[in-house]
């Protein structure tokens, strides 16, 4: 029988197991939060992010796994990484795992939170020779974009862009921002809630000077008070 549990301690023998999955299901390892850092990240707790590990185990057999953070300045989630080994997918656990991730941010926020951002990678702007690293992995990029399609999510309709991570240093903009309603109905959203995550998200990585910059650059291109969520798959 499947089990999805949350780690607690950073001696968990599955925090390695979810590190070694990243690696064989994802063609950009580095890109994520090595399973080497996750340990440090349990172990913190209270302050303005709070960082959760699932997994889905069946007779002790790691299947998949979701590391993610609960905002608290925005009131928000935003997943780093969710995966289910090859073998093991089409069975409905990458499912079960983000249902599962709402009910930790809730319990987290002592409130229901408005949803979960997560940032992916998009095809259409990615250099081939990545496209065919991906499919080395067992995925095409865009079926990627069809199962987080299926789970809910809609991509942000901005411009994306992580401050680093590209060429010479400088942004990464081949990545789009998808947002997960808890209301599959919603069609647009505040655009303060989408610059309040990126602001909570950034600070630790950037310090509060550069992030502030970023979200103002953010706030520039959004343009208005709200913006739409568009299929995530197109």
């Amino acid at each position: 029988m499947l089990r999805i549990r949350q780690v607690r301690s950073s001696a968990d023998p599955a925090i390695a197991e979810f590190g070694r999955l990243q690696r064989d299901v994802y063609f950009d390892a580095q890109h994520l939060i090595p399973g080497e850092f996750i340990p440090r990240l349990l172990e913190a707790r209270g302050g303005a992010r709070l960082d959760f590990l699932l997994v889905a185990e069946k007779e002790g057999v790691l299947l998949g796994g979701t590391l993610f953070h609960y905002l608290a300045a925005a009131h928000s989630g935003f997943s780093s990484f969710m995966g289910v080994a090859a073998a093991a997918r089409g069975r409905g656990i990458a499912r079960q795992l983000h249902a599962a991730r709402f009910e930790v941010l809730d319990a987290a926020a002592e409130r229901p939170v408005p949803g979960i951002f997560i940032d992916v990678t998009a095809p259409e702007r990615v250099a081939s020779e990545k496209i065919e690293a991906e499919r080395r992995f067992g995925y095409e990029p865009s079926d990627r974009r069809k199962v987080f399609q299926a789970l809910g999510f809609r991509k942000v309709d901005v411009r994306y862009e992580q401050p680093v991570g590209g060429p010479g240093g400088g942004p990464l903009t081949t990545l789009d921002l998808l947002f997960c309603p808890r209301d599959a109905e919603t069609a647009r959203i505040p655009t303060s809630l989408v610059l309040e995550t990126m602001r909570a998200y950034w600070t630790p990585w950037l310090g509060s000077e550069r992030a502030e910059r970023e979200v103002a650059k953010l706030r520039s291109r959004a343009g208005g008070e709200s913006l739409a969520l568009v299929p995530a798959n197109g």
